[in-house]
């Protein structure tokens, strides 16, 4: 059977930063340390008054078709995963592909175009399509584009205001791929909830605390899940674990809850229980609230402990470089962090053929999914070309008075005259409004 998974990655990161600890902070009264340490983050990625979702998801596509030398022809579906969509009818895809007509000289109207929407998970869903798409021998040769894009801007002070973020991940999805293999071995966890989400509103209504609980509850289930099919886990089965990281601090949680479970009734559980004891077992409680505060204990004791910090240092912390200095792209999050962890091997010449990643994503609402990424020949020269390091260094610093100018001018009932901070240069920019109140654009040379 033809493997299939992911071919090739870009990214395009806002063209703006704003520097959380020596910017936002003193604006806001705030250590810095609650942002560096507490949360997790040092800058936000933030886009110019001619950047949204359809230029940052085209500009990210095309770069990838630049790359790889594809044309039109060569694509034969385009999913936009996306929360931040501006059009409750015309889908973002058909505005992505009008972008890139505009630089080709042939068209996608033969490509299958649409948009996902189930919060922060849609991006791996919309890989999901087409993996399936091309599994069903429906491609006829042709490859899928995948494109997660979001502007995750919160109403000011609002406490989601300082993991705020702006990007976009495109990726190729075909039959032989050079990056990841995806395997059939999935888990969801699902449920009605509502911690976060944008009834008829631009921001977002969220429920903070109960958003992490949510969040660990959902993947606690869909790890169980995913066991089902692909056996128990095991914190050795995988080289890297990128989860879906709205900030950092949330993933600390996540990977230890994970690592708990991984564990459980392993040697390395035996080791560990002389210095911390066994893990709570539930039916050694009478009282359900007594049996969850003994597993917070233990997963507070388990966190200190040099098994646990080694796993975390080289399994969980390569997924969170980029996601420091981003910030949230809801869609993308989770694609970001897979991306550092490719970055990382990289840059310190692991051997990653025939690894497996084990992918966690997440969206509010609520659903987990955990699925096996097998990494394949070819990975180093595909990751190689990702060149994010040089927009993040390319991108310009912001004052905070500049940032209450940008926040302005992407809030929809504010009536403001945009400023543009940089120059476009190579690039898709937003170019006004057509006669039927669409949004247009333009390809900026």
């Amino acid at each position: 059977m033809t493997s299939v998974g992911i071919d090739a990655i870009e990214i395009w990161t806002g063209n703006l930063e704003l520097d959380l600890p020596n910017t936002f902070a003193p604006a806001q009264g705030k250590d810095p340390e609650y942002y560096t340490k507490g949360i997790g983050l040092n800058a936000s990625s933030f886009p110019d008054t001619y950047e949204d979702i359809v230029t940052m998801g085209a500009n990210a596509a095309y770069r990838l078709m630049e790359r790889k030398g594809l044309e039109p022809a060569d694509i034969g579906r385009i999913d936009v995963a996306t929360e931040s969509s501006f059009d409750k009818s015309k889908p973002i895809s058909t505005y992505v592909a009008g972008c890139l007509e505009q630089v080709y000289d042939g068209d996608f109207h033969h490509a299958n175009k649409g948009e996902r929407k189930f919060a922060c998970i849609a991006g791996t869903q919309c890989l999901d399509d087409a993996y399936n798409w091309i599994r069903a021998g429906r491609n006829r040769g042709r490859a899928a584009l995948v494109i997660a894009t979001d502007t995750a801007l919160y109403e000011r002070d609002d406490p989601g205001e300082a993991t705020q973020g702006a990007g976009a991940v495109a990726m190729l999805i075909d039959e032989d791929p050079a990056i990841v293999e995806l395997t059939t071995e999935q888990g969801y966890g699902s449920a009605d909830e509502t911690d976060f989400l944008k009834p008829q509103q631009q921001f977002p209504s969220v429920d903070g605390k109960r958003s992490m609980q949510v969040y660990l509850a959902r993947m606690r289930e869909a790890l169980e899940d995913y066991e089902r099919v692909a056996g128990d886990s095991h914190p050795d089965n995988f080289a890297y674990v990128p989860f879906h990281t709205p900030f950092p601090g949330m993933v600390r949680k996540a990977a230890v809850l994970a690592y708990r479970h991984s564990i459980r009734n392993t040697p390395i559980e035996d080791e560990l229980a002389e210095e911390i004891g066994r893990q709570p077992r539930r039916e050694a409680f009478d009282d359900e609230e007594a049996y969850e505060e003994a597993v917070r204990e233990y997963m507070d004791a388990l966190k200190e402990t040099e098994h646990y910090q080694e796993w975390y240092a080289t399994t969980i912390e390569p997924t969170l470089t980029i996601s420091r200095e981003v910030g949230n792209w809801y869609t993308g999050s989770v694609h970001v962090a897979r991306t550092s962890a490719l970055i990382h091997a990289l840059e310190n010449d692991i051997d990653l053929v025939g690894e497996t990643l084990g992918v966690g994503s997440y969206g509010s609402g609520a659903q987990a999914e955990v699925h096996g990424e097998i990494v394949v020949e070819g990975w180093r020269d595909e990751v190689a070309a990702i060149d994010i390091d040089d927009q993040l260094d390319d991108r310009r610093s912001i004052t905070f008075e500049e940032y209450e100018s940008i926040h302005d001018a992407h809030n929809h009932d504010k009536d403001v005259e945009p400023v543009e901070l940089t120059t476009p240069e190579n690039e898709f920019v937003f170019d006004g409004w057509g006669r039927m109140g669409e949004r247009t654009y333009r390809f900026v040379e």
